[in-house]
């Protein structure tokens, strides 16, 4: 493997890493609530809770397929090109941070539904 490939595919692993011990703590959840009139101890308890449900979101699934099918595509558009791998390299890097951010953005999604559900105000 040449020296670009190794570092293309370590930092693809790094990534896959990153997203895969990605947990948000309570209060670091990047939900804003009105909290006018509210519990906080609930709140919080609440919170807690929908944050749980958002890290059943696969992010580092979806960052390995995404990785993997950049993977095919960039080494498919090499091929064509000649470019000796590196589009699949680039194929595998574009690929992994479009899947770690679908699946960010998903996890962010249900825990605003989720505190949306429980009776608060999501100002975001």
């Amino acid at each position: 493997m040449r020296p670009i490939q190794l570092a293309i595919l370590g930092f693809v692993a790094l990534a896959l890493a990153s997203c895969a011990s990605y947990r948000g703590t309570p209060g670091d959840s990047g939900v804003i609530v009105d909290t006018k009139n509210v519990d906080m101890s609930t709140y919080q308890t609440d919170l807690a809770e929908c944050e749980a449900l958002a890290e059943e979101v696969p992010v580092a699934d979806r960052a390995a397929t995404g990785g993997a099918v950049g993977a095919v595509v960039g080494g498919a558009i090499g091929a064509i090109f000649g470019d000796g791998g590196q589009g699949a390299g680039a194929g595998a890097v574009s690929g992994t941070v479009d899947g770690a951010n679908s699946g960010l953005s998903e996890a962010d999604r249900v825990l605003k539904r989720c505190m949306q559900g429980r009776g608060y105000k999501v100002l975001n």
